[in-house]
């Protein structure tokens, strides 16, 4: 619960930052977890990334900018692949969940790495569409799917519908009859199970707006409506119970809870479902306190966890799923921005707090502002001997609570004109931007082997205005009438 009415930026916060952030020995080296594979210090203190210097990237594509590692992004990709193709006698398929951030680009190297994909609207859909993605390795999720949307999914084939609701049943067998077509489903469903970072709990977290509910007798239910409609073909069932997720705890309360409608499915309709989807969540570090797991165990946890329950229920074990995205995406990116202030602002009781002020903010990174989101930065143009200031990140806009870093300890010698970035921003920066203030949104440049590409361009004036309609041509002053 927040503590103030205004927002948690206005609440009482100690000076001294959070009980886990410990002054650094040197405050110009990295933590390398927190950062992407090829992501360096330069001997100057320059920060490199694919073996480019962000000075040279900010001089040719401007500040502040999202750089995406292109080889870590990859060997992430391919790391969750090659995890999930070891367990014996298991097959698993990896959808990349486009949400966390989704581009062409980034939808061809998905494809390139061998993974599926996993959009949740049409505009995404589209993305895939555009990038020449096989649409049968595409999942369409979504809690409100249009007609219009589902029409789309069906005419290309989308290799499975993840079914939120009794209206969305109703409006996909319409679809699949009028269009004289099969549409492949998955029923989400709620297990009553939560789980963040390192916590879970078990008991009535079925207040959501997504799924439907095992417990209610609303899942069951639905399975039966797909299996006894004519265009619609049951594959199994999908279970998200939460993300930033470090243990597998939370995921072997659901299984359980999941597979045992399975059981049932298979007593009262004679079907054994052949899909489970175990959905995604899994946590990345973006400070020196997360501890995350890496694909391997999580493949040897997971697949533990469903043969253990299917062998105990008799149950063959269905082709499972998992639906990794800031996991791959998450560490493959930061944002780089340029220092304009630097204030040290004199609190109560004699303690100082230093604003460090960039050109972006909340527009490019809303996580801090919206979740609480807590992010780690560096130095990045070069090194300093200064000693350690704590200091809050802060953005550009006209919001006490548009804050980058509550809490990091930068160079005491840190300048205007300086650039810091910031690790951990590939899952939901760019995907969540906005046009708060009339602010432009920055590019995505891709760093490999020395060289820069823009995946995504900067936002340009003519962008922002593109669909202002302007004023009304019949009034003096421009006002509706």
């Amino acid at each position: 619960m927040r503590a103030h009415e205004a927002g948690w930026a206005h609440a009482a916060v100690s000076v001294r930052g959070p009980t886990w952030l410990r002054e650094p020995e040197d405050a110009n080296a990295l933590v390398p977890r927190l950062w992407s594979g090829t992501t360096r210090k330069r001997t100057d203190g320059t920060l490199e990334v694919g073996g480019v210097a962000v000075t040279e990237l900010v001089r040719e594509h401007g500040s502040p900018a999202y750089v995406l590692d292109e080889e870590d992004f990859r060997g992430r990709a391919s790391a969750f692949r090659e995890a999930f193709e070891a367990p014996p006698d298991v097959h698993w398929d990896v959808f990349y969940a486009g949400k966390a951030f989704l581009c062409t680009t980034v939808a061809r190297w998905i494809d390139e790495e061998g993974l599926s994909l996993d959009v949740c609207t049409g505009g995404e859909l589209t993305v895939a569409e555009r990038a020449g993605f096989p649409m049968e390795r595409v999942g369409f999720h979504g809690n409100n799917k249009s007609v219009g949307e589902l029409e789309r999914a069906v005419e290309l084939g989308v290799g499975r519908i993840i079914v939120d609701s009794f209206h969305e049943l109703d409006r996909l067998s319409r679809v699949t009859r009028q269009l004289g077509r099969t549409a492949r489903v998955l029923v989400r469903v709620t297990a009553g199970v939560e789980a963040h970072t390192h916590e879970y709990i078990a008991t009535a977290h079925e207040d959501q707006k997504f799924g439907l509910s095992i417990s209610s007798g609303d899942a069951l239910d639905a399975i039966r409506q797909v299996h006894a409609a004519p265009g619609l073909e049951l594959l199994g069932l999908h279970s998200h119970i939460g993300s930033q997720i470090f243990e597998s705890a939370g995921f072997e309360v659901a299984a359980r809870r999941v597979l045992a409608l399975h059981e049932q499915v298979r007593d009262e309709l004679g079907v054994e479902l052949p899909e489970l989807d175990l959905g995604g969540g899994f946590g990345i570090a973006y400070t020196t306190k997360d501890d995350p797991s890496d694909p391997a165990r999580l493949a040897e946890e997971l697949t533990r966890i469903v043969a253990d329950e299917c062998a105990s229920r008799g149950l063959a074990v269905p082709r499972l799923s998992i639906e990794p995205g800031r996991a791959i995406v998450g560490p493959a990116m930061c944002t780089v921005y340029e220092v304009g202030t630097v204030k040290a602002v004199e609190l109560d009781g004699g303690a100082v707090r230093t604003y460090v002020s960039v050109d972006g903010g909340m527009s490019d990174n809303i996580r801090t502002a919206l979740y609480d989101a807590e992010y780690s930065c560096t130095l990045a143009n070069r090194s300093s001997d200064a000693p350690p200031m704590l200091s809050r990140v802060v953005g550009k806009h006209c919001e006490a609570g548009d804050i980058v870093v509550m809490d990091e300890f930068l160079p005491g010698d840190l300048a205007a004109g300086d650039l810091l970035a910031v690790p951990g921003t590939g899952a939901y920066c760019w995907s969540m931007a906005s046009n708060y203030n009339h602010l432009l949104r920055p590019p995505v440049v891709a760093a490999r082997e020395g060289r820069t590409r823009v995946v995504v361009r900067r936002e340009t004036i003519e962008d922002l205005l593109a669909t202002d309609a302007g004023p009304d041509p019949d009034s003096g002053s421009g006002a509706a009438r």
